[in-house]
């Protein structure tokens, strides 16, 4: 056994505050002056969490993307997303709102590089060169104590080890799924980290991307219901020892709260995540929306503002962890519970009477 020598976090703290105050100031400030248009508040914060064909950096600078287009019988059409802008891109155009339309109305498929999907690929190569650096590591220091990446990640996968697949799964089963875990696990983290810093490559709100959390869902969805043994879907299709009039009503809410469960995972990862980026852009904007009004008043209200945001995003740190934590507690707690072997001397009155004297 060797002793772990974790992060000195709170060494960090001032450090992690001035950039990302610095950060938070320098783009609010660019999006608010940009000559004398009116500031939008709506529109500052629709950008910031929604997806777009464009990489927005400061004021009017930003980084087009690829579009890339499919038209049954017609084939692929791409081009950048400033060309398209310029009308530049044949057969295609944008409406009003800025979304992609065909010209003639004929359907298409849009298989573009967005700014999420963007962000998702430089999250999985992160992820890569993380654990390859991670793995590498263990076998060249083998036996010995961590250092580097290596000593910063080992607390956190003995924590996810220890804390939630063994104490969620079992001892016997917990390694099996212990990749899956990990995998979720930081991919929520880092994706809500990067969300944090709003220059790239960090911005896009990827975790607040409800198709994002709803495919992790789905995944957890999928590894639960493979893993099921025999007893665990008795128990949601016919529970043992229930009169079957009860069944009748039982088993309809049991198969509702099997799917329920990611339902449930997919809106809360993708709430949280996208209350806390509104909560904390909404208080940078009231410098704006006072200024506008009185340039005295609007000073004033930024001491305030620019204080409560710099506490929002500090908050927001703890909720990036907290988050990628639950969204892993419940679906090692799901695959527990569907992985639970059946004791059958649990039915019997006498196993409950030594139960309950263990006790």
């Amino acid at each position: 056994m060797y002793c772990i020598h974790p992060v000195r976090v709170s060494s960090l703290k001032p450090i992690l505050l001035s950039i990302l105050f610095l950060f938070l100031s320098l783009h609010i400030f660019a999006e608010g002056g940009e000559g004398n248009k009116k500031f939008n508040a709506g529109e500052l914060i629709g950008n910031h969490i929604t997806d777009s064909h464009e990489w927005h950096i400061a004021g009017h600078l930003a980084i087009p993307l690829p579009v890339i287009l499919y038209t049954p019988g017609k084939g692929l059409s791409a081009s950048m997303y400033n060309k398209l802008e310029e009308g530049e891109m044949d057969g295609f155009k944008l409406d009003a709102k800025h979304n992609i339309i065909a010209s003639d109305g004929s359907k298409f498929y849009d298989f573009s590089i967005t700014k999420n999907v963007l962000s998702l690929f430089i999250s999985i190569l992160l992820m890569l060169w993380i654990f390859t650096s991670v793995a590498k590591s263990y076998k060249r220091r083998e036996g010995q104590a961590p250092k580097g990446l290596q000593s910063a990640l080992e607390p956190i996968i003995l924590f996810v080890r220890d804390d939630v697949a063994k104490a969620s799964i079992g001892e016997k089963k917990f390694m099996k799924y212990m990749p899956f875990l990990l995998t979720v696990f930081f991919f929520i983290w880092i994706n809500n980290l990067m969300g944090l810093f709003p220059f790239f490559p960090g911005g896009a709100n990827l975790t607040g991307n409800i198709a994002v959390t709803m495919t992790l869902a789905l995944i957890t969805l999928v590894v639960v219901a493979f893993s099921a043994n025999k007893n665990y879907w008795m128990h949601i299709v016919a529970m043992p020892g229930v009169p079957k009039g009860i069944l009748f009503l039982l088993t309809p809410i049991e198969i509702l709260g099997f799917f329920l469960r990611p339902f449930v995972l997919m809106v809360r990862l993708f709430a949280n995540i996208t209350a806390g980026h509104i909560i904390a852009l909404s208080f940078f904007s009231l410098i704006f929306i006072f200024g506008e009004m009185n340039v005295g008043v609007g000073y004033g209200v930024a001491v305030f503002s620019l204080a409560f945001t710099v506490f929002m995003a500090m908050l927001e740190l703890l909720v990036a962890f907290l988050q990628a934590y639950v969204f892993t507690l419940l679906s090692a707690i799901y695959i527990g519970a569907a992985t639970e072997e059946h004791h059958h001397n649990h039915d019997h009155p006498e196993a409950h009477v030594e139960e309950a004297a263990i006790v």
